[in-house]
C-alpha cells in the first residue's frame, strides 16, 4: 500500500478538530468498510481510524493529542499517512489466495481493527506442519463468514 503524503490544516467544526483527507481512501488504498491508519503528523506519530461526512474523509486528533505535539487548531501541518496492519499484498499467497475466493469474507477481514488482522496471520503463520496452516486458513475463512473477529 501506497503512503500518502500531503499538506493540510488543523480545522475544527465544534468542540472537535480534524485533518481534512484530500483524497478518497477507498480509491487509494481499496474499498473498505473502515480504514486505519498509521504515520506522522508534523514527525509526530499518529495512529487511528479515518472517519466521513458528507465532505469526505477526515482524521480526528483530540486536544491531548495536540497538546502534547504542541500543535494547534489553525497550524499547518505534513501529513504522511498509510494503511496499518496485514495488507491484501503483503499476506501470503495462500491466506491472500483463501481472502479472495470469499468477497465477503474479505471484505469483513479488512473492515477488522488491526489487532484482528494480526492474530488471524500469527495464529496462520505459526503452524508448523503445511496440513495445520491449510486447516487454520479453512477455520479462518469459516469464522469471517460468520463475521466472527477472532478464533
Amino acid at each position: 500500500m501506497t503512503s500518502q503524503r500531503f499538506k493540510s490544516k488543523i480545522a475544527s467544526s465544534g468542540s472537535r478538530a480534524y485533518i481534512a483527507i484530500p483524497f478518497t481512501p477507498n480509491d487509494v488504498w481499496g474499498a473498505k468498510e473502515r480504514h486505519y491508519i498509521t504515520g506522522t503528523v508534523n514527525g509526530c506519530k499518529v495512529r487511528g481510524r479515518l472517519e466521513s461526512n458528507a465532505t469526505g474523509y477526515f482524521l480526528a486528533v483530540g486536544p491531548v493529542w495536540r497538546r502534547d505535539n504542541k500543535l494547534e487548531v489553525g497550524d499547518q501541518v505534513e501529513v504522511d499517512i498509510s494503511p496499518e496492519g496485514p495488507q491484501g499484498e503483503r499476506l501470503s499467497p495462500d491466506i491472500a489466495a483463501a481472502l479472495d475466493s470469499d468477497p465477503n469474507a474479505k471484505a469483513f477481514f479488512e473492515s477488522l481493527p488491526t489487532f484482528y488482522r494480526k492474530n488471524y496471520v500469527r495464529w496462520i503463520e505459526s503452524a508448523k506442519r503445511p496440513e495445520t496452516r491449510a486447516n487454520r486458513i479453512s477455520e479462518m475463512m469459516k469464522l469471517l463468514k460468520a463475521g466472527k473477529r477472532e478464533k
